[in-house]
């Protein structure tokens, strides 16, 4: 778990990352970030095999969001794809919470 958590682990929401994350997924990724604002979050990139720029934009304002709110947001186990995809686009890791991705 990233540092600065402060809940239980067993307590923290964990948000899944689908697969695909493409322009199709960048509304309802946008919804399921603000159906959970208000508490930190940890989010599970795994499974994501392809990252499309709608969804990283997604991404990103939902870290600067829960920063500018004060909690804690987290980046649990990108996959290779994820990772890759956020090099592609030019974007540092730490752009996507304060403790950048944790593996």
């Amino acid at each position: 778990m990233p540092v600065g958590f402060t809940s239980n682990p067993r307590i923290v929401p964990v948000l899944e990352l689908s697969e695909v994350l493409d322009i199709k997924a960048a509304a309802p990724l946008a919804a399921a970030f603000l159906e959970r604002r208000g508490a930190e979050i940890l989010v599970d990139a795994a499974r994501v095999e392809k990252l499309g720029g709608q969804c990283l934009q997604v991404l990103l304002s939902a870290a600067f969001t829960w920063k500018a709110d004060e909690l804690p947001f987290g980046i649990v186990e990108p996959s290779a794809a994820f990772l890759d995809a956020l090099a592609l686009l030019g974007v540092p890791a730490d752009a996507l919470g304060d403790q950048g991705l944790a593996r």
